[in-house]
């Protein structure tokens, strides 16, 4: 995501879904102007405890800036966590200027797919990773550290025709894998599958 963010330095970005502002204060460091929002409350105090930028609590569904008030919108590991895409993304795409970029990582729709895993051998090898109700919209309560969220599968046709529909161009597109001697030590079904994608789409103008 920062490699792609490229040089942000002098740049007005909207951190969509700052969480407790990591990436906020990455972005922050390289120079940027950073506005981070996002829907929980002890996020956001966390992330204005910690600083790197101006935080307030909102809903991607409805964001409370001008039309065309950024050069950057990042997102990251957001678009799981909400209940339509549709109006996140059109807003996105609103308050980004004209060539402005939406920077985005989100998990594959494969993981996401509820029952989907790895199958293994008597062995405990791993043989095939399954995968059904694909299309199926649906939505799996989470927890993580005491905040309980809904994660939600939709298919991929559903990101790009709401992409699509907000007028934006698709830019750049990567399933990042990492430092090839980590990965095949720490978590090596990744150099089976992948787990997450990179997406950048422009606003044309």
């Amino acid at each position: 995501m920062l490699r792609q963010a490229g040089d942000v330095a002098g740049l007005q970005v909207l951190d969509l879904g700052c969480g407790e502002g990591r990436f906020s204060r990455m972005l922050s460091q390289q120079g940027a102007t950073v506005f981070g929002i996002d829907p929980t409350p002890e996020l956001i105090e966390e992330a204005e405890r910690l600083g790197g930028a101006t935080y307030e609590v909102g809903f991607a569904e409805d964001l409370p800036y001008d039309d065309e008030s950024f050069d950057l919108v990042v997102s990251y590991l957001v678009w799981i966590d909400v209940a339509d895409v549709y109006p996140c993304i059109a807003e996105a795409a609103r308050v980004l200027k004209p060539g402005g970029r939406l920077l985005v990582a989100n998990l594959l729709p494969m993981v996401t797919t509820p029952g989907s895993g790895w199958e293994k051998d008597a062995s405990g090898g791993l043989t095939h990773y399954r995968l059904d109700r694909y299309r199926e919209e649906t939505a799996t309560p989470q927890s993580w550290y005491g905040i309980n969220v809904l994660n939600w599968h939709r298919p991929m046709e559903t990101y790009m025709k709401a992409y699509l529909a907000a007028g934006l161009r698709l830019t750049f597109y990567e399933e990042p894998l990492g430092d090839p001697e980590i990965i095949a030590k720490e978590m090596p079904t990744l150099m089976r599958l992948p787990f997450f994608d990179v997406q950048e789409w422009t606003k044309p103008g």
